[in-house]
């Protein structure tokens, strides 16, 4: 079961800490300019819109991340 606490956690990633989890997951890094929680997927992942730099540096590029709440405790994060 997600308690309310761990609801209200994984609702409440800033751009820092999706890069944190993505990191734990073996994403090395990851840097978002902003990060907007936008739903739960009917998986049950928790779906974060991102903004960060394009790879030429020039401009911005809008992607996703998904979050896992694993039974073990632990979150995990993967594009």
């Amino acid at each position: 079961m997600i308690t309310s606490v761990k609801l209200q956690e994984m609702i409440s990633h800033t751009p820092q800490t999706l890069a944190t989890v993505l990191d734990f997951s073996g994403y090395t890094g990851a840097q978002f300019k902003s990060a907007e929680f936008i739903g739960i997927t009917n998986s049950g992942e928790f779906c974060y819109k991102v903004v960060y730099h394009n790879e030429s540096g020039t401009g911005e590029a809008v992607g996703k991340v998904f979050l896992a709440y694993k039974k073990d405790g632990t979150v995990v994060a993967d594009y």
